[in-house]
């Protein structure tokens, strides 16, 4: 068993995944055992969204505390999102998936804007792997409720026939990039944030440290990497809600065939 240095000394270094602690064995391959800085911020990411709720209700059962009207606004809005999005009688059987993804990808968006944080959201095998996994449920329901009728997806109404191989491959090719393309938005996003404020704060902080008029002058762009932090928390947000917008699109298109 080995514990390893997992300190974070540059902010790049939050989009690393290191091993924490690992269990080597002489007899048997067990590298595929251990904890690591993306399991550890997973697991971090459960407890926040568990204690949040848990604070929502507060000791009074009936009543609820302060957190439950922003809890209940939040539900609020992603509720009359997927109603609006799927629609019919069956868009509350799909409420809780997409409510847990939003709600996990929030948290771990803004888990990782806290400086020399993991980013969970940044890590592009994780979050491809949801929008794939995603992807192939959402494919397999699309097959158990329309059954054969499910491929009519493919070839739009109305088409001429000699042009139906060619709309079909497009059209199949334009739903197979929606397995990467969910995770890679979301992932891509977050990435390119992260970068922008790590190399303005660098560039401002080698400013500030040549002199004292450099010093003065440096808390002016200072103040813009201050707003584009704020700006990115918003982005934050704004990118869990997408994800459960295409989400829930994508099911409708499962469910409905358009």
């Amino acid at each position: 068993m080995i514990l390893n240095n997992w300190i974070i000394n540059s902010p790049l270094d939050q989009f690393i995944i290191n091993n924490i602690l690992e269990i080597n064995s002489p007899f048997i391959n067990l590298s595929t055992i251990n904890i690591s800085t993306f399991s550890i911020y997973t697991i971090l990411v459960l407890l926040v969204i568990y204690y949040l709720f848990k604070l929502s209700i507060g000791k009074n059962l009936i009543k609820g505390s302060n957190w439950l009207i922003s809890i209940e606004a939040v539900f609020d809005t992603i509720l009359n999102m997927v109603k609006g999005q799927i629609g019919g009688s069956v868009y509350g059987r799909y409420i809780p998936l997409i409510y847990t993804l939003f709600s996990f990808i929030l948290i771990a968006n803004l888990i990782g804007m806290v400086p020399y944080n993991f980013a969970l959201s940044a890590s592009l095998i994780f979050i491809i792997g949801i929008s794939v996994s995603l992807w192939i449920g959402l494919t397999i329901l699309g097959l158990f409720i329309n059954k054969f009728i499910f491929f009519s997806l493919f070839v739009p109404s109305g088409t001429p026939l000699p042009l139906v191989p060619v709309l079909v491959l497009i059209e199949l090719l334009s739903y197979t990039a929606r397995a990467i393309s969910l995770g890679l938005r979301l992932g891509a996003n977050t990435l390119s944030g992260h970068l922008l404020m790590s190399i303005l704060s660098n560039l401002v902080k080698n400013l500030m440290s040549i002199n004292y008029i450099t010093l003065i002058l440096g808390f002016i762009p200072l103040l813009g990497i201050f707003a584009i932090v704020i700006l990115e928390f918003a982005i934050a947000c704004i990118q869990a809600y997408v994800f459960a917008i295409l989400t829930s699109s994508y099911l409708k298109d499962s469910i409905y065939l358009h």
